[in-house]
């Protein structure tokens, strides 16, 4: 396979990188800025799908889940979200745990086979820790077969703050009412300045690492995400990706990365385009090669669209999230894949790929293989 690859290659600054690969040797700052450097977008690919293969083989995992945003009332001042409300906006909203239940119930209905529900929203002025640890425990207490991931880095804190009580303290509680996982949401980039720039009021890079690793070491698996393509440079995103290899040295919590393209439609920051195709597949195949230590990198469909997350099977990436059903946040900054796709199509989408679908429950235990 390297003599192949070594055949292909016609960016001359590839060579000392595809020899560490091969030969299993960790690659550097300075090798994930040569790749992101690079226009030899086919050995970015074959690299990419190399390590994602050996890791995983020809496996491409998808899980039947749903998304359930409680609220769009946020304090957050991020100027990249389009989702968020003030209170008493026009739009603004607010579920009570009444019609929480109720979704998921009419979503259960609508997705057999339903293993996960991932809840995510605004950080409402006006709810405290009680309201946000009753709505993880009446949906475990209402669906205990259901896994539920839920609440970033930046609501654990929130909650935190709420309640006056440690971040180890709310974790503990949440994982008592029944969380079982957290989500990657507001990685963003963890450069400092550019997180000053475009959210200047969130949790800074070092405390979403820190928030992660001490729900890790509470024994609770995590995702983690980089936003790119708004403002943040090459460097930025390679930093970004190291910081994450490192604390995945520590703990080994994390599963899944994924790269999450930007929208700009209805955002704050001047200038901001939507990510192209060749910088989506690019950066998934450079997270492929840096996180050595992570087991999964997702294609999320609903970022990437469905065309580019299928190709980006062959580019490193080995699992293109779920069926979703209901996904406000991306719609509300332009996305344009909607917000539901069956198994049927996943199904579909991973077999063109040249993969194995595989059905996974967030935990990436094995549901079935479609062969």
């Amino acid at each position: 396979m390297e003599e192949v690859i070594l055949s292909l290659v016609k960016d001359k600054n590839l060579f000392s990188i595809i020899e560490k690969i091969f030969s299993n040797d960790r690659l550097s700052f300075e090798d994930g800025l040569k790749l992101f450097n690079s226009f030899d977008l086919p050995i970015l690919g074959l690299l990419g799908n190399y390590a994602a293969e050996k890791k995983n083989g020809k496996l491409a995992y998808f899980n039947v889940n749903v998304h359930i945003t409680p609220t769009n009332i946020c304090i957050g001042t991020c100027k990249f979200c389009a989702f968020r409300k003030k209170k008493g906006e026009d739009g603004a909203y607010e579920l009570t745990i009444e019609k929480i239940l109720e979704k998921l119930r009419n979503y259960k209905e609508q997705n057999p086979g339903l293993t996960e529900v991932h809840i995510v929203g605004g950080l409402h002025p006006d709810w405290g820790y009680t309201e946000y640890i009753e709505i993880i425990r009446a949906v475990k207490e209402n669906f205990p077969d259901i896994h539920i991931k839920a609440y970033t880095a930046e609501e654990i804190k929130y909650i935190a703050e709420k309640g006056r009580k440690s971040i180890e303290e709310t974790i503990k509680d949440l994982i008592e009412v029944g969380l079982g996982s957290i989500p990657g949401g507001g990685g963003e980039i963890f450069k400092k300045e550019v997180r000053e720039k475009i959210c200047p009021d969130k949790i800074s890079g070092e405390e979403y690492l820190k928030i992660h690793k001490t729900a890790h070491r509470f024994g609770l698996k995590s995702n983690a995400t980089m936003l790119f393509g708004h403002i943040e440079s090459y460097s930025d995103r390679v930093g970004h990706l190291l910081k994450l290899r490192e604390a995945q040295d520590e703990t080994g919590g994390f599963q899944t990365f994924i790269p999450l393209a930007f929208h700009p439609l209805n955002t704050k920051i001047p200038g901001a385009t939507y990510t192209t195709g060749v910088d989506e597949l690019k950066t998934i195949a450079v997270s492929r090669l840096l996180l050595d230590n992570f087991p999964h990198i997702k294609a999320y469909w609903i970022m990437l669209g469905e065309k580019v997350a299928q190709i980006a099977l062959q580019f490193g990436a080995d699992d293109i999230d779920g069926t979703v059903t209901e996904e406000d946040i991306t719609q509300a900054a332009g996305a344009k894949a909607g917000e539901y796709m069956p198994k049927s199509r996943l199904v579909k989408l991973i077999k063109e790929a040249g993969k194995i679908p595989v059905e996974r429950d967030t935990l990436y235990n094995v549901i079935k293989i479609y062969n």
